[in-house]
């Protein structure tokens, strides 16, 4: 009997310790399972307005809404002024789960999205996910191209679980273009007093002449490239698909985006050995995965790779590169698609 006592004993100290882990873990992967469904309905539907002629030109959130409705099954539309009639009260958002109320997310500003002067419109979709949404007024379509540009219309906030807890950002919580939430634009603060909006993969910013050297006369190439301190258009020869512009379109200029030095400040929070940061050499270290997921880093590839503002060529641009035992500065293809993050206040 006291063997059976304590071999009972033991299975239940074994139990206290593993079950949490494995619940834990079975909710982390239930959320990211419908995070990922979601959005890939949201990018369908996106990509039929695009096609369609109905993506871009509405003055409000509520007639953009309205039009999505058509496109992607919404049970519930709350005003401005009762998004908490689809939305939780409350949310816990940033590395030091700060809780923010939602009825005073009134406005795109709220999302850092400064310049759209948009209200927010809550919404209830039909597989059980809540979402605050704000339309960009400026969103731009265009109907023969492959790429899905859809996602840089608006900036939403979602609850995967819908109205239960935890409310949490980068658990049952998830963002698109949500750079900010409520006042400040720092989603991820670093030692150094560094502050970063929260991570995002960008819509490509498609070039519209631009020659194997890098060079265009096209009026609307250049201005682009004047207001966001471009130097080169991306050479025809790699395509049109610039996701490293894309990405400093979205932070407003190479100046928002970080420096070699700044994303060397990021890898030194997220290695177990000091990162120094020089141009042309790997640096070997064990990565803190979990902490860059409480920042938002999309880690499932077991690696990921964030843009800078430093441009490289008519091709190419910076990036660091974050493995699970290695990390180096180095440049990519300004036609991939990576992470990035901008400068915040």
């Amino acid at each position: 009997m006291a063997e059976v006592l304590i071999t009972l004993a033991i299975i239940g100290v074994v139990a206290a310790l593993t079950i949490p882990t494995l619940v834990a873990n079975y909710q982390n992967k239930s959320w990211n399972t419908a995070a990922t469904v979601f959005e890939r309905k949201l990018e369908e539907a996106l990509k039929t307005m695009n096609t369609q002629q109905t993506l871009a030109g509405y003055r409000n959130t509520e007639d953009f809404v309205n039009e999505l409705s058509k496109h992607f099954k919404i049970t519930k539309i709350c005003k401005n002024d009762s998004l908490t009639d689809c939305f939780e009260d409350k949310v816990y958002w940033g590395t030091e789960n700060e809780e923010i109320e939602i009825s005073n997310i009134k406005n795109a500003s709220k999302f850092g999205q400064k310049d759209w002067d948009t209200e927010t419109i809550g919404l209830q979709f039909a597989n059980g996910t809540t979402g605050i949404v704000a339309y960009n007024p400026d969103c731009r379509q265009d109907p023969y191209s492959n790429q899905i540009t859809g996602t840089s219309c608006l900036a939403l906030l979602y609850d995967t679980s819908g109205l239960k807890n935890p409310n949490t950002q980068n658990k049952d919580l998830r963002s698109i273009n949500v750079a900010s939430l409520g006042g400040s634009n720092c989603a991820i603060e670093l030692s150094d007093g560094t502050c970063f909006s929260a991570p995002f993969e960008p819509d490509a910013h498609i070039w519209n002449a631009c020659d194997t050297n890098g060079k265009t006369t096209d009026p609307d190439d250049l201005k682009f490239m004047s207001d966001n301190g471009i130097e080169y258009c991306m050479s025809s020869s790699y395509g049109k698909s610039d996701y490293w512009a894309g990405a400093v379109e979205r932070c407003g200029g190479i100046d928002k985006m970080p420096t070699q030095a700044q994303l060397t400040a990021l890898a030194n929070e997220l290695y177990d050995e000091p990162i120094s940061g020089s141009d042309d050499s790997t640096e070997y270290a064990n990565w803190d995965k979990k902490k860059a997921e409480s920042m938002g880093f999309d880690t499932y590839k077991r690696w990921f790779s964030v843009w800078s503002g430093e441009e490289y060529s008519k091709g190419t641009a910076y990036i660091r590169y974050f493995g699970s035992t290695l990390t180096n500065w180095t440049y990519n293809g300004r036609n991939n698609s990576e992470q990035a993050v901008c400068l915040a206040d």
